[in-house]
C-alpha cells in the first residue's frame, strides 16, 4: 500500500502518468480526462462510429503502426492533414474510419493503464462516462492528464481539473480529498464554464493559434452519451440512453 494510492476511498483522482501508475493497478476502471484535445477528439470521433488507436507522441513508428492496423494517421494540430488533434477536424469523420491518434498526454496515459478497463472522459460526455464507469465496480480512478511545460514536466491545468470534477460529481462512493477538490473546482467553474476555458492558459494558447472553435466544442457540457472504451488498443463507442 502506498501513501498516495487513495485506497481508503472508492473514488480517486490523481494527475498524469504517475497517477495512472499509482491508481490503475488497484482500480476497477480508469477514466482519462484530457479536455481540450485528446478526450474530446476521441468522444467526437467515436460518436460518429470511428475507431481511435491512441499512440505515443513524436514516435517514429507511428506511421508504420498506422499501416499495420490499416488506419489513417492523425497529425499535430495546425497541420494540413485531414485529421489532427483538433477536435473540429473530426466533426465529419466517416463511420468506420480507423484513426491512429498520437498525443503527448491522453494517448500516453491510455497506453499506460495496462489491463484495467479504460474510458475517455471529457466535459461533453462526463455524465455518460460516469454512469458507465460505475458498472465496472466501486473503485474508480479519474486521471486529469494535464499538459506539459517546455521541459517535459507536468503542467496541471484548469480544464482537466474541472473535467475530472464534472465526472466525479456523478460518481457514487466515498471521494478522496483529491476527488473532492476536483468537484469543488467544477462546481465553481460550471456556471461560467465556456468563459473560464477561454480565459485559462490552455484556452488562451489555442485561441491565439486560431483554434477558438476547439475550445468552444470542448466546453459543451453533457451533450453526448458516447462512452469511448479502450478495447484491443483502440477506443470504440459504447452509448447509453441516460
Amino acid at each position: 500500500m502506498s501513501d498516495f494510492d487513495q485506497s481508503n476511498f472508492e473514488i480517486r483522482c490523481e494527475w498524469g502518468v504517475r497517477g495512472v501508475e499509482q491508481l490503475a493497478p488497484i482500480s476497477d476502471v480508469v477514466i482519462i480526462v484530457d479536455v481540450l484535445s485528446f478526450s474530446t477528439c476521441v468522444e467526437i470521433a467515436t460518436s460518429r462510429g470511428a475507431i481511435v488507436f491512441p499512440y505515443l507522441w513524436n514516435h517514429d513508428t507511428a506511421e508504420t503502426f498506422a499501416k499495420l492496423v490499416d488506419a489513417e494517421l492523425a497529425s499535430k494540430r495546425g497541420s494540413h492533414s485531414l485529421y489532427s488533434l483538433s477536435p473540429t477536424s473530426l466533426i465529419e469523420i466517416p463511420h468506420g474510419t480507423r484513426l491512429v491518434l498520437p498525443s503527448p498526454n491522453g494517448s500516453t496515459l491510455s497506453l499506460a493503464t495496462g489491463t484495467t478497463p479504460t474510458l475517455a472522459g471529457c466535459l461533453r460526455n462526463g455524465r455518460a462516462v460516469a454512469l458507465a464507469a460505475m458498472r465496472y465496480g466501486q473503485r474508480i480512478a479519474v486521471i486529469p492528464a494535464g499538459e506539459k511545460w517546455q521541459d517535459g514536466s507536468l503542467r496541471p491545468c484548469l480544464e482537466d481539473w474541472v473535467g475530472a470534477g464534472a465526472i466525479i460529481s456523478q460518481l457514487q462512493g466515498r471521494w478522496s480529498p483529491e476527488a473532492e477538490m476536483a468537484v469543488s473546482a467544477y462546481c465553481y467553474a460550471e456556471p461560467n464554464l465556456k468563459c473560464l476555458l477561454e480565459q485559462c492558459g490552455s484556452g488562451q494558447e489555442l485561441i491565439g493559434k486560431g483554434f477558438a472553435a476547439d475550445v468552444e466544442l470542448a466546453a459543451e457540457l453533457s451533450v453526448s452519451n458516447t462512452v469511448p472504451t479502450l478495447c484491443d488498443r483502440a477506443y470504440r463507442c459504447l452509448s447509453d440512453s441516460v
